[in-house]
């Protein structure tokens, strides 16, 4: 196992950026990975899982319903909030890899199945949300490329953090403890980014269709809620139901590359040492894949990001090996272990200390060239 605690890389090693055979002998490193992981049958469509896990979520919404309708009006109702934010995280784990065209043959039925549950149970607008993250895919922890590291409440790179002065500054320095409070508030906001989408602020594809299923579930379940437990308590069950739902969300995708090395926005790096060294797969047995709905594996999911889910777990040894015979560094920590590294990083960032030549990774890699 691997534990790496990076602040910053910056690839400009001659391995890395070296055209001609360096490089092209780099490209072919992925094409010879992903033509074992092809022959071990680990791309192929996985329908009665998906059927199954499809079927699962929706007996689960069937079953928050009834408990939301017989309880009454008890304060025990707040855990119905709770395992309502549950079964929208699941279903919005479910949107993901429909998105992401494992679940189906057609790009079309992947494409209207993501943008249906994602909109009418998550309350998230698809089109946002896949501009956003195949951007990210594309270059993960990349500066000015990836927006999941542009700066916001919490400042993710020392080149943003660097301009900070007076109040923010002083808030900034603790942004570290920060960081799972501000996670309660990322529910809220990614209703807010949906909203915002589907009235014009981007470009969304089938907008009206997107503003409709979205007006279902941000309006119709509050009303919902609030028939059947009065504004009291109905509000409470909401606050709780969409702090939840950020703090399981957020926490599910941070763990992923957070406190993971960052590229500078024009260096080059081939494809497979891009999606590897700024992913982190966090270790556990069935409960974590349950849980964070296999993105644990998320060193596997960004090297094959068409991969059934459930399939993650079988490449996870295939890619480790190859990546060791690369020499080429394979992140894997608890989940514990995880936060620990994002919450030192982040106050290191916060606090301006974080030095670029402290990364243990951009230490191997200056050795090697």
């Amino acid at each position: 196992m691997t534990t790496i605690t990076p602040s910053t890389f910056r690839p400009t090693q001659p391995r890395t950026v070296r055209a001609g055979r360096a490089q092209d002998a780099h490209t072919s490193d992925y094409t010879a990975l992903a033509k074992e992981i092809k022959a071990a049958g680990l791309l192929e469509r996985r329908p009665r899982w998906y059927a199954v896990r499809t079927v699962v979520l929706a007996a689960a919404v069937a079953l928050g319903f009834v408990l939301l309708f017989t309880l009454g009006q008890t304060w025990w109702q707040l855990l119905v909030a709770v395992y309502f934010s549950v079964v929208f995280t699941q279903i919005a784990f479910l949107a993901h890899d429909s998105a992401h065209r494992q679940m189906f043959e057609s790009g079309k039925r992947n494409e209207w199945f993501s943008r249906v549950i994602g909109n009418l149970f998550v309350g998230l607008s698809y089109g946002w949300w896949m501009t956003k993250h195949s951007k990210h895919h594309a270059n993960p922890n990349t500066m000015g490329k990836d927006g999941d590291i542009r700066p916001g409440a919490i400042i993710f790179t020392q080149e943003d953090a660097a301009p900070v002065s007076g109040l923010h500054a002083k808030i900034m320095a603790k942004q570290g403890w920060f960081f799972l409070p501000i996670l309660l508030l990322s529910g809220a906001d990614l209703h807010v980014s949906a909203v915002k989408a589907v009235l014009g602020a981007e470009p969304v594809k089938h907008r009206v269709s997107e503003g409709i299923l979205l007006a279902i579930r941000l309006i119709g379940f509050p009303v919902l809620v609030l028939l059947a437990l009065g504004p009291v308590l109905g509000a409470a069950f909401l606050v709780v139901q969409v702090a939840a739902f950020g703090l399981y969300m957020g926490g599910s995708f941070a763990p992923n590359h957070k406190g993971m090395p960052l590229i500078g926005e024009n260096e080059k790096v081939d494809f497979l040492r891009r999606q590897v060294l700024t992913s982190r797969n966090i270790s556990g047995r069935w409960v974590v894949p349950t849980a964070m709905g296999g993105l644990n594996y998320q060193v596997e999911h960004h090297l094959f990001p068409n991969m059934p889910s459930v399939n993650l777990r079988k490449a996870r040894p295939i890619v480790q090996r190859y990546c060791a015979d690369l020499g080429v560094p394979y992140t894997e920590t608890t989940f514990l272990q995880s936060y620990g590294i994002i919450i030192r990083y982040l106050h290191k960032v916060g606090v301006k200390s974080a030095d670029p030549f402290d990364c243990p990774l951009a230490a191997t890699y200056r050795a090697a060239a």
